[in-house]
C-alpha cells in the first residue's frame, strides 16, 4: 500500500459499485429479444462467460467486458486484479485473448500518479497474457473504476460453455474461494497481511495455465472429456453452479443437479474467520437471496461455510464438469501446469433443488 492513498477507504466512503443483483439481471435478460444473426454462436441467453461470433469455419471471436471499483489499496495491484478478472472469461470459453480496450472512471481531482499505476498494473497482466491493449475509454467519475473489454480468438468447434454437464460427471475447481470476504475484511481493517497476500496472489493468477491444461487433456482423448466450464466470479460458487445446472433447451442440453461437497471446497487463508466475523458484502447477500430455493444444505454445514459458497469472487478459478474416467489424467495434467485442481462434487440427474451442498 502506498503512503499517499488507501483506495478501499475511498470506495467505502463513496459507496462500492457492486455487481448488479443476479435477480435483476435474470429478470431483464429474459425479456430481451435474442440475437437473430446465425453467426452468433453464444449470446446472453444462458449467461455464458463471453459471447462468441463466427468469422469463418475454423475461426470465431470471443468477447467479454468487466470493470469494478478498487478492492485492494495498492493501485498497481488493483490494475493487475481487474485485468486478470477481465481476461478470465476468455480462458473459461476455451479462447485465446488477443486484444483489449481499457475502461477507466476517475475523479476530476484525483492524483494522476494513481491512475498511471492502475493502468500500468493492467498492462502488466495483459502483457503476461500476450494480449495487446489497443485503446480504451475514460470518464470523470466520483468512484475509481477500472477494467477491460477483451477480444479473443477461438476455434468454433472447440468452445467450452457453462452448460452441458452430464450426470456422472465430476466437478473440478482450480482456485480457493473467499476473495469477497477478505476484501470486505480489508475495508474494515480485519484481515492479516498473510491472508491478504494469499488473496491477492490468487486474484492475480491468470486462468491461462488452467485453460492450457484442459486443452492438453482434450488433445489426449478421442472423446469429449470436458462437458462444461465456467469461471467463478461475482455470483459466487453456488451462483455459477446454478448456471451450469440449468442447461439450454435451445441447444437440447438437459438441466442437471450439482452436488457440492462442502469440506472439499478449498478456502483462502483467513476467509473462514472473516466469514465468522460477519465480513459479508452486499453482493453475497444478493447471491443468497437470488438462489433461494435453488439450493439445499445438509444440516451439519456451518453458517460461515454456507456464506462462503455464496461469496462473490474476483478473478476466481475455473469450475469444470468432467467425464469421471478422465479425472486422474486431468489432475495429473493440471499439476504439470502448476495448478492444484480440487474435486469438489459431482453431477446428478435433475432433482429439486438443482444445487445440493453436503
Amino acid at each position: 500500500m502506498t503512503d499517499t492513498v488507501k483506495l478501499t477507504a475511498m470506495v467505502k466512503a463513496a459507496g462500492c459499485a457492486a455487481k448488479l443483483s443476479p435477480g435483476i439481471l435474470d429478470s431483464v435478460l429474459r425479456r430481451l429479444p435474442r440475437p437473430s444473426d446465425p453467426n452468433v454462436l453464444v449470446g446472453f441467453s444462458t449467461n455464458d462467460d463471453a459471447g462468441i461470433y463466427l468469422l469463418a469455419e475454423n475461426l470465431a471471436l470471443v468477447q467479454t467486458v468487466d470493470f469494478f471499483t478498487p478492492i485492494v489499496d495498492d493501485p498497481f495491484t488493483f490494475g493487475q486484479i481487474a485485468a486478470t478478472n477481465a481476461l478470465s472469461d476468455i480462458y473459461a470459453m476455451g479462447g485465446t485473448p488477443i486484444s483489449a480496450l481499457s475502461l477507466v472512471g476517475f475523479p476530476e481531482k484525483g492524483d494522476p500518479a494513481i491512475l498511471e499505476q492502475i493502468i500500468r498494473g493492467g498492462l502488466s497482466k495483459m502483457d503476461e497474457a500476450r494480449c495487446s491493449v489497443i485503446g480504451g475509454h475514460s470518464i470523470r467519475n466520483e468512484d475509481i473504476l477500472y477494467g477491460c473489454a477483451v477480444t479473443g480468438k477461438i476455434d468454433p468447434r472447440k468452445i467450452w460453455r457453462n452448460v452441458g454437464a452430464r450426470p456422472g460427471d465430476v466437478l473440478l475447481f482450480t482456485k480457493s474461494i473467499g476473495t469477497g470476504v477478505v476484501s470486505t475484511a480489508l475495508k474494515n481493517n480485519r484481515i492479516s497481511q498473510i491472508s491478504l497476500d494469499a488473496a491477492i496472489a490468487s486474484m492475480c493468477q491468470l486462468n491461462r495455465a488452467a485453460a492450457d491444461a484442459l486443452r492438453e487433456l482434450e488433445s489426449l482423448s478421442a472423446a469429449t472429456p470436458i462437458h462444461a466450464v465456467t469461471d467463478v466470479t461475482g455470483f459466487g460458487l453456488l451462483g455459477h453452479s446454478r448456471e451450469m445446472a440449468l442447461g439450454d433447451s435451445a441447444a437440447a442440453i438437459e438441466p442437471v443437479t450439482l452436488q457440492i461437497q462442502a469440506n472439499s471446497v478449498p478456502l483462502l487463508s483467513g476467509a473462514l474467520q472473516a466469514a465468522k466475523d460477519g465480513m459479508l458484502s452486499g453482493g453475497l447477500k444478493n447471491n443468497r437471496e437470488f438462489l433461494g430455493d435453488c439450493v439445499s444444505f445438509a444440516t451439519n454445514i456451518p453458517e460461515e461455510i454456507r456464506a462462503l459458497l455464496f461469496d462473490p469472487q474476483t478473478a476466481g478459478g475455473l469450475l469444470v464438469a468432467l467425464d469421471p474416467s478422465q479425472l486422474d489424467a486431468a489432475v495429473s495434467i493440471f499439476a504439470k501446469h502448476g495448478i492444484t485442481a480440487a474435486t469438489i462434487g459431482r453431477v446428478l440427474p435433475k432433482t429439486s433443488p438443482i444445487l445440493q451442498v453436503i
